[in-house]
């Protein structure tokens, strides 16, 4: 048997050897060495030909040999002619037929290459010791079995199992910090029985040959090449399903990157972190493999999770993440339904599982959770933090991992924690050396198929026909040109359809991506040298609304200043763009075009996409076409919806005009109604408002007007409506306002009052009069309620001009009469 103890999965990469490891073979090859020298120093040959025949046999069985599993090593069926050797020939013939076949079997077609350290031990470390063992078990002449053949036999194919596994078994353990029992256990017990196959074997033919001659064994090898075949074969059509059951496992994983477009290459690269410290860990080989599956189809629930959930490129509400929560437990539901050989569905559903038990979905604590997912779920946030995400940028691989060590005992397994805190620069070049292999390429997503008919249920627009392939380059030229214009004619004529502005810019985002493609489109308006989204559409779109933009700074602004366009400018240049660290963005080309009205500049139109270079010449040649089109479109709209705002608003204070009054009113009186709550309706009229106008002119009149209704919205809560009802009058409509409040906000209103008659006029010439009716006591309609406030407005006014008083009146009588 040679094997070499360095390789437990393709991801690793050769290392040096530990120290202890390094000791250990020493001492076991120079054991083995100084065996074989005193066994060649007392060397007997009883019959060289018998010898030669023998060792030739060996020589030619070592090539007859069965890779083993979970490790870079191979088994010979020469193990049947070194045990009838032990039965048929001296010490010293034994030894060398032994050594010189397990040198062969270093050679002799290997999958990797064999250093002299390796075969020194292969051959003098593993063999030689193993050897003198089993023939000193066999020849031992205090052996209780001496008289039981049978038995013997089996001793010493044990002696020999044991003496040549051992040491290969503890170099693993060393190298691995996999304990000796699991490794010896999981690597090679399994091949036990056939030594007990192979003894029995060579006692038959050890009992044949005393009556038929010592040339029997030349007859067995036909019989063990045939049993070898077998087997190969056997062993051959298990790894073609193992490579089967692999590759099926990479396919689901793509389906899962095809669901997930924003984690490509995470779960490869997952897989290669997570196996490896499964190797330093020493997980078994039946952990080990539902490992290497897990890894790649943790996230295979996320299918059942809604895909504006999986690519939100913002924070989740607390009824997306329970959503987002379920794909644990969906994913063990999917896989239960595989019949793995091994453990893999345990670490799915619990690699979300946190080591203080606060994770989901069981809530598992500390080694309650399956190592494999203890693994996975560092390994896995590891990634995550050093990746892009739509929703934040990736951090530096030191600072994520300082990250993943400081939740080392909350979230994370320690001993996971601390392996990757050893190993997690190694890890991330292995990562990437792999980054390129075939596994990890994308799906054809954004492949265009050119061919194949019309569905049966037709377009739902026809589009013009596919030119073939062999067509004329100009042919294609001018059917793209006619398909340009006509595109161009179709937007121009909606574009002037609608006098909404809103339903006009969304009608040119639809139809603008079929002229020049972006994931992301905002359209900005100028205010007051400022430029203000007033549409954005697609990726990102949160990180453009929130933008307020100076004429002059970033693309944008300097597009809207000199009234020329950029192509290919880079987005995050815009003032405010990725100030905040928990916003981040994939878009990398931005095409601004100005929009140029009648009135100069109306604002900027731009588009946004997520590859460098992305947009040309033709696309900003497009925008130039439409531009024009568009910005008198958004100044029609801006007009029109100006003239709507002026039929509600009072032109001289900007408070909302009578019009405003009653129809709002309607509306809180309907849910003052359905939720049975109060609501106050307050009147209030200037008193002197007359003789300001008189003396000092109707101009300063008017200035005391939009003084006064400035400060009454100062006043009222962000959900009153203050509206002018007309000439001095005003209107304060005051959802919940107890009696106490109302009477307190009148006597604010009478100091408004004096205060912005002593702005304007320089004397305290004015008062305030103020009604006030409540819903549902004075009326149930917005009639009554005004015609009952104004009527103790009237009486408060009458009350004042009869006597001298305060400024303020209330008609203390009429909040008898209602309470």
């Amino acid at each position: 048997m040679a094997m070499v103890p360095h390789k437990q999965d393709e991801t690793s990469s050769e290392k040096p050897l530990p120290v202890r490891a390094g000791i250990f073979i020493a001492v076991t090859a120079t054991v083995g060495l100084a065996v074989t020298a005193a066994a060649l120093l007392h060397w007997h040959c009883g019959d060289p030909l018998r010898f030669c025949c023998f060792l030739l046999i060996a020589l030619l069985a070592s090539g007859f040999k069965v890779d083993l599993p979970g490790i870079d090593g191979s088994m010979s069926v020469n193990f049947v002619f070194i045990l009838l050797g032990i039965l048929e020939l001296s010490f010293g013939e034994t030894l060398v037929i032994g050594c010189a076949s397990s040198f062969v079997q270093c050679l002799w077609q290997v999958k990797h290459g064999r250093t002299p350290v390796k075969i020194l031990f292969n051959v003098f470390g593993m063999m030689a010791p193993a050897a003198a063992v089993a023939f000193y078990t066999y020849h031992l002449p205090q052996s209780l079995l001496r008289h039981n053949t049978a038995l013997l036999l089996a001793a010493t194919a044990c002696a020999y199992f044991f003496s040549n596994t051992a040491p290969i078994a503890v170099v693993i353990s060393l190298t691995t910090g996999r304990t000796f029992r699991k490794t010896w256990a999981d690597c090679y017990f399994w091949s036990f029985p056939y030594y007990l196959v192979g003894a029995s074997i060579a006692g038959v033919v050890s009992a044949a040959s005393h009556y038929t001659g010592w040339a029997t064994p030349l007859l067995v090898l036909p019989v063990v090449y045939w049993i070898y075949r077998s087997y190969r074969n056997y062993l051959g059509r298990l790894e073609y399903e193992k490579q089967l059951h692999l590759r099926t496992i990479e396919a689901l994983a793509l389906a899962i990157e095809a669901k997930d477009h924003n984690t490509h290459d995470h779960l490869q690269r997952v897989r290669i972190y997570a196996l490896e410290v499964g190797n330093e860990l020493g997980l078994s080989q039946s952990e080990f493999e539902a490992l290497r599956a897990a890894a790649l189809l943790h996230d295979i629930g996320k299918l059942a999770v809604p895909e504006h959930i999986i690519n939100k490129p913002g924070r989740l509400t607390p009824e997306e993440f329970e959503k987002m929560k379920i794909h644990p437990v969906v994913g063990a539901e999917i896989l239960s339904r595989v019949s793995f050989p091994y453990p893999v569905v345990p670490i799915v559903r619990s690699h979300h599982e946190r080591w203080d038990g606060t994770g989901y979905p069981d809530g598992l604590k500390g080694k309650e959770i399956p190592l494999g997912a203890r693994i996975l779920t560092a390994v896995d946030c590891l990634d995550a933090l050093a990746s892009d995400r739509q929703y934040r940028r990736a951090l530096p691989l030191d600072e994520a991992m300082e990250k993943v060590a400081e939740l080392a005992g909350k979230q994370f397994d320690p001993k996971v924690v601390e392996v990757l805190k050893r190993r997690y620069v190694e890890l991330e070049k292995m990562a990437r050396a792999h980054s390129g292999e075939p596994e990890s390429a994308k799906l054809s997503t954004e492949l265009k198929v050119e061919r194949g008919e019309a569905p049966a249920a037709g377009f739902e627009r026809t589009a013009p026909p596919a030119l073939r392939a062999d067509s004329e380059d100009f042919l294609i030229s001018i059917a793209a040109a006619r398909q340009e214009a006509q595109t161009l004619l179709e937007l121009r004529h909606d574009l002037g359809n609608s006098l909404s502005l809103d339903e006009t810019l969304s009608v040119l985002s639809l139809r603008l991506k079929k002229l020049v493609p972006y994931d992301a489109v905002a359209v900005y308006l100028a205010r007051d040298e400022m430029l203000l989204p007033r549409y954005v559409s697609g990726d990102n779109f949160r990180l453009f609304s929130s933008l307020r933009i100076p004429f002059g700074q970033g693309l944008s602004g300097w597009v809207a200043q000199n009234r020329k366009s950029i192509i290919n400018g880079n987005p995050s240049v815009e003032p405010g763009y990725l100030n905040d660290e928990s916003k981040f963005s994939t878009l990398r080309s931005a095409l601004a075009v100005p929009l140029e009205g009648l009135m100069g500049t109306v604002g900027v139109l731009a588009l946004y996409k997520a590859e460098r270079d992305a947009f040309t010449k033709d696309h900003l040649r497009i925008l130039l076409a439409i531009n024009t089109k568009v910005a008198l479109c958004v100044e029609n709209a801006l007009k029109y919806q100006a003239v709507e705002d002026s039929a509600t608003t009072d032109c001289l204070t900007d408070l909302p005009n009578s019009r405003s009054l009653f129809l709002h009113l309607d509306c809180e009186l309907g849910r003052s109604n359905r939720t049975q709550s109060p609501l106050a309706v307050m009147v209030c009229d200037l008193n002197g408002f007359k003789f300001v106008n008189d003396r000092y002119g109707h101009l300063e009149g008017n200035k005391v007007l939009r003084t006064f209704a400035q400060s009454i919205k100062a006043i009222c809560r962000e959900y009153d409506f203050v509206a002018r009802m007309g000439g001095d009058e005003f209107v304060i409509i005051a959802p919940g306002l107890t009696i106490e409040a109302a009477q307190e906000k009148a006597e604010q209103l009478g100091s408004l009052a004096s205060k912005a008659g002593s702005q304007t006029c320089g004397e305290d010439s004015l008062s305030v009069s103020v009604g006030i009716a409540f819903y549902p006591e004075d009326g149930s309609d917005a009639e009554q309620l005004l015609t009952e406030a104004d009527r103790r407005m009237y009486t408060a006014k009458k009350a004042q001009h009869e006597r001298v008083g305060p400024v303020v009146n209330l008609a203390g009588s009429s909040f008898g009469d209602s309470h």
